[in-house]
Parts: structure tokens; C-alpha cells; sequence
């Protein structure tokens, strides 16, 4: 095992939660509403690159950056300029009307990333993942003047109508809102380590294939589906790496078919998976859609619906947005993909976010593997950069929920913020510009708290 570096450890001035954490709490159940989850005691003040500072003093390693929204850290000092020398100028003028600049040369630095030689995309831009995806539905049937849309069991697309009809990992989400979004189907995600239809880790991708060509022929007529939209990195199902040839041939059946091949990088996109897109990762694999969200703007509200050219055919007005693409959040997106992209340098990083991304989280996973010789009920270590999915079970290799989440209160408690996700998984998703120090600091606080659960 690597030799740590000598950890930097938290600040914990009060117990969790502090006197001033618990008032705003108790405020913030009076007035708030009440379908916000609350998991951890912690009211944030300010922050500074990967630390958390709570109204009471307690400063905290950020481990899960908003959901992987803050990929820069906090209050980064070149966002922090950008969004000022914007905000100066004008905040709004809805560009669903007048064109701006700094939109403008927003879309043409995104597309750069996905387009290849003889091929040109296009991008609208909204505030949120869920209006990436909506918006991706909308498109993709109103080209091939087709219906239907079929999504995974585990996916998680946003709470919006048709994208929480898409979504297929909680009942929680659904229960008492419906009807939902008609003409929309779910097939299993290939999960390696819990391969389903009676496949194995290796057989587990074409086992899903071949599930999808028999709905085709029993229940989905193949010629009526517009899209399938899948996270080609599986997020709130428990941070899942599909085996590598399953999106080539998921690519491969939607062109047989005529169907539109919908990637949603809300969460493991923009550099977080080592590459700007974790499709990347797949060798040959091109959709015709893309969402983002979430890391491309470090905090910022703004998405982004990226599709060819020669699939952005709907006509003028048929979709907008007032607040999307807010010169602002655009301005922070310039400053995020200047740090992603290497044109600015964040000191002890590497030549790029990205690049950064893909080393720390190999330590990382390198580390968390090691630690499961000593933590059996560690089950899994599965990921890429730095999005990275620790599963917990019990003896008998089920999930282990239960466990999980005194885990996670266990880190929580000395100083490490974290979130968990899928039935037994704790997602570690830290800013892209965490250190191989800061990493040995949070995983020595992580082992810790194992220890403390044997």
C-alpha cells in the first residue's frame, strides 16, 4: 500500500451540530419546505478550495462538492473574478431572444469536445440537469417524429415531469405524482458487480442488449422508440462503470434501429471521470445527445442540451428558456472549462483539472482497494477520476444499507462531508482540485471510521 502523506485534519471547534447549526435547523423546518431532505447537521458560511467552514466554526473536507457541482472548489479565486467582472455588465437579457457573446463562444468551446472531424453539434442551454433532459426528450422526438423513450432501472434524470418519468432509482420520487410522461420503459443497467439478468460481470452488457431486442419483438415496436437515455457512468444508482463493451453496442443497436442515442453526463461529466465526458472513456462511442450540468459552471445555475447539428431540427420557438444561459453562470462555466481545460493552472494540479481528476482518483481508488483486505463489508471499489462509488455488504455479499449509513455519520462526525447513493454506496466526489495530500486526509478519516464500525 502507497505510503500516506501526513494528513491535514479538520477543524471541529463544537460536537456536530453546533449551537448556531441547530437553530438555523430548527428555523429551517418552520419555513422551508418539506420535501428537502436534511442527512447531516451542517449549516455552511464560507468555503476555501476543498474546505467547508459551518456557521459555528467547524471546517469540514468537502468529499461530495454539492453533489459534483463544485468542480473547482469553493470560492475560487478565477470563478470567483469571472462571475464579478460579469455581473458588473448585465445580469440578464434572456437569451431565448438576443444573442450574446459570452454564450456564444460558451457553445463553441463545449462542442469542441464532442465533435468530430465532418460533424457539427449545436447546444441550447437551460438552468438545470432536469431541463438538459427534458429538453433531450423534446428534441429527439419531435426529429424522428417517434415516441417512445426507454431508461434504465437505477438512472436518475432529474424531478421535472418527464425527466422523473425517465428516472428509475427511488419510488420515493414517483409515488403520488402521477400520471407521468406516457411511452417510457425500463431496462436494467449492466452493473458488473451485481450483474443483472442472470448474466455475469463479463456477459452482463450483452445480456441488457439482448433484453432490449427482445422487447423489441414482444411489447416495444423498435420503430416507434425516439431515444434511449442512459448515464453512460451510472450516478445515483451507486456510482456504476458499465463493462466496456456494452455503450458500443448499446451505440451499434440504436443505429439499427433508427433511435436516438442520449447520453446524460449530468453528474459524471465535465472532467470528473478523468475525461470531459466519461463516454470518453469507451473507445468509439459517439451519441447524438448530451446533457451536462452539475460540474460546468462550479456552482453556478446553468445546462446544457448538446446535440448534431443534423439532430437540432426543431423549428424556431419550438423550445426556450428566460434565465437560460445566464451571462453570469456562463461567465463561471468560461472560468471552470479554463481550469478543466489547463489554459489556467490551479497550483498542485497538474496541466489541467482533468488531468488532476484522473490522478488523485486513481490514489485513490488504489488506497480504498487496499482497505478492503481490512473492511470485508467493503465490497466494491469501482470508478474513474473522481467519481468514485464505495459499496457496502453484509457476510452474504447483499447490500448492506444499514452499515452505509453509520459509515457515512461516522465520517461526518470527524470532519468529512460525504453523501451516499444506490442501496448500499457512498459516492466520493470531491472537487477536481483536491490534492494527494488532502485525498490521504480524507481517506485517513475514512479509515478511522471504519475501525470504528468493526
Amino acid at each position: 500500500m502507497t505510503t500516506l502523506p501526513k494528513p491535514r485534519q479538520p477543524e471541529l471547534k463544537t460536537s456536530l451540530p453546533g449551537p448556531k447549526t441547530a437553530v438555523i435547523m430548527e428555523r429551517d423546518s418552520q419555513h422551508l419546505s418539506t420535501s428537502y431532505m436534511r442527512p447531516y447537521p451542517f449549516v455552511p458560511d464560507h468555503g476555501e478550495g476543498v474546505w467547508l467552514t459551518d456557521v459555528d466554526g467547524n471546517t469540514m473536507l468537502d468529499f461530495f462538492a454539492g453533489i459534483a457541482v463544485s468542480t473547482t472548489g469553493h470560492a475560487h479565486p478565477h470563478v470567483v473574478r469571472a462571475v464579478q467582472e460579469q455581473i458588473t455588465k448585465f445580469t440578464h437579457v434572456c437569451l431565448t431572444d438576443y444573442p450574446q457573446e459570452i454564450t456564444t463562444s460558451l457553445a463553441e468551446r463545449m462542442v469542441k469536445h464532442v465533435e468530430r472531424p465532418g460533424e457539427k453539434w449545436r447546444v441550447f442551454f437551460g438552468n438545470s440537469g432536469a431541463e438538459a433532459v427534458e429538453a433531450a426528450v423534446k428534441l429527439a422526438r419531435n426529429h424522428t417524429g417517434r415516441s417512445h423513450i426507454i431508461s434504465t432501472i437505477g438512472s436518475f434524470h432529474g424531478r421535472t415531469y418527464g425527466a422523473i418519468t425517465l428516472t428509475g432509482s427511488k419510488t420515493k420520487y414517483k409515488r403520488g405524482f402521477g400520471p407521468l410522461l406516457p411511452n417510457v420503459s425500463h431496462v436494467p443497467y449492466p452493473n458488473p458487480f451485481r450483474p443483472p439478468l442472470g448474466a455475469t460481470a463479463e456477459t452482463c452488457g450483452q445480456a441488457v442488449i439482448d433484453h432490449i431486442e427482445g422487447l423489441f419483438q414482444t411489447i416495444i415496436p423498435a420503430d416507434e422508440v425516439a431515444a434511449i437515455i442512459i448515464e453512460p457512468m451510472q450516478g445515483e444508482g451507486g456510482y456504476i462503470v458499465p463493462p466496456a463493451d456494452f455503450l458500443p453496442k448499446l451505440r451499434a443497436l440504436c443505429d439499427r434501429y433508427g433511435i436516438m442515442l442520449i447520453f446524460d453526463e449530468v453528474q459524471a461529466g465535465m472532467g470528473r471521470s478523468g475525461k470531459m465526458y466519461s463516454f470518453q472513456h469507451f473507445d468509439g462511442v459517439q451519441p447524438d445527445i448530451v446533457t451536462v450540468a452539475k460540474g460546468i459552471a462550479s456552482g453556478m445555475p446553468i445546462s446544457a442540451m448538446l446535440a448534431k447539428e443534423s439532430v437540432m431540427t426543431w423549428p424556431v420557438g419550438s423550445h426556450g428558456s428566460t434565465y437560460g444561459g445566464n451571462p453570469v453562470a456562463a461567465a463561471a462555466a468560461h472560468a471552470t472549462l479554463d481550469l478543466l481545460e489547463g489554459a489556467v493552472k490551479h497550483p498542485g494540479c497538474g496541466d489541467s483539472l482533468m488531468e488532476n481528476a484522473a490522478q488523485v482518483g486513481e490514489f485513490i481508488m488504489a488506497e480504498l482497494r487496499g482497505m478492503q483486505a481490512e473492511f470485508p463489508f467493503l465490497g466494491d471499489v469501482r470508478g474513474a477520476g473522481m467519481f468514485i462509488g464505495l459499496e457496502f455488504v453484509k457476510p452474504d455479499g447483499s447490500p448492506d444499507g444499514k452499515l452505509r449509513d453509520r459509515a457515512s455519520m461516522a465520517m461526518f462526525g470527524r470532519g468529512l462531508l460525504n453523501l451516499d447513493c444506490g442501496e448500499a454506496v457512498i459516492r466520493i466526489s470531491p472537487p477536481l482540485i483536491l490534492t494527494r495530500e488532502e485525498a490521504a486526509t480524507g481517506l485517513e478519516i475514512m479509515r478511522d471510521a471504519l475501525r470504528a464500525l468493526k
